[in-house]
């Protein structure tokens, strides 16, 4: 499960930096598709920031085992992600298969097969978020700045109680405008940028008391009344992402954002569902 070391220094001539740039990429590419085939639920949320991290510590120190801080910091960004403990150490699996197998044929990754050590040091990591999430509820995301998704869930709870008041469902004075990234594809710098340009976006066009929060790595979104403005506040917000996103060419492989009206639920138990999924999704 050995690959080999590369040590960037100084020194590195721009044919290194590509080559070692290359091999990175390589590797990141396969890990990937090994986890998705391992079970990854939501393609679009497995490139976080600290895969990279990963990815170099192993390239830089030759052994997985050498990444065991990298590998934490990713269980800790799993977790606070969403991912399950479950498909957080598939993930690992899928990471130790590909070290393990020459070529760029099917791996099979089994979690019993990978490191004690770094199951433990994963699963200790992914813990430690998810059970201060439990404790600690974070108010605001600290990437975008926006509220977190536990403020909207609470936000929810008075539109439905308010709408079961006046014997209305939510849906109908009430719904969601998600913005979403395809970032599999982006890492690094520009993947940051553009959600943090994207929060701003969202923030310009919904500044009347409309409710707006981070679901997840690549997915924001507000809260809004359902009247004759909806349609012009869609349209200002396309506006302003794209004023916002053409401004970097760093930016261009982040593509145009997917914005969607999303019909609220019957419930709010269902509502917070679908939050979660849209976080993912």
């Amino acid at each position: 499960m050995d690959v080999p070391a590369t040590r960037p220094g100084s020194g590195d001539t721009p044919p290194a930096k590509a080559d070692r740039d290359a091999s990175l990429r390589a590797l990141r590419a396969r890990w990937r598709t090994a986890s998705l085939a391992a079970g990854w639920r939501f393609p679009s949320d497995w490139a976080l920031p600290e895969v990279d991290a990963v990815c170099a510590a192993v390239m830089a120190k030759g052994r997985v085992e050498a990444a065991e801080t990298a590998l934490a910091g990713l269980a800790r960004a799993r977790a606070a992600a969403g991912a399950g403990l479950a498909e957080t150490l598939a993930d690992l699996a899928a990471l130790h298969a590909v070290l393990g197998h020459d070529g760029d044929g099917f791996v099979a990754p089994d979690v019993d097969a990978a490191p004690a050590r770094l199951l433990r040091t994963t699963a200790l990591a992914w813990a430690d978020v998810a059970t201060d999430q439990l404790v600690h509820t974070e108010v605001t995301d600290p990437l975008t700045g926006l509220p977190s998704a536990a403020y909207l869930r609470t936000r929810l709870a008075e539109v439905y109680q308010a709408a079961a008041a006046r014997e209305r469902a939510a849906a109908d004075d009430h719904v969601l405008l998600v913005v979403s990234l395809d970032l599999t594809a982006v890492a690094g710098f520009p993947r940051l940028t553009g959600m943090i340009l994207v929060a701003d976006a969202l923030r310009a066009v919904f500044d009347s008391g409309q409710s707006v929060a981070s679901l997840g790595p690549s997915v924001v979104a507000a809260l809004v009344a359902k009247d004759e403005r909806v349609a012009s506040h869609g349209v200002a917000l396309r506006r302003a992402l794209h004023e916002r996103l053409s401004v970097d060419n760093q930016l261009a492989d982040v593509g145009r954002p997917r914005v969607s009206a999303v019909r609220l639920p019957a419930t709010h138990e269902l509502a917070c569902d679908l939050l979660a999924h849209l976080a993912r999704a």
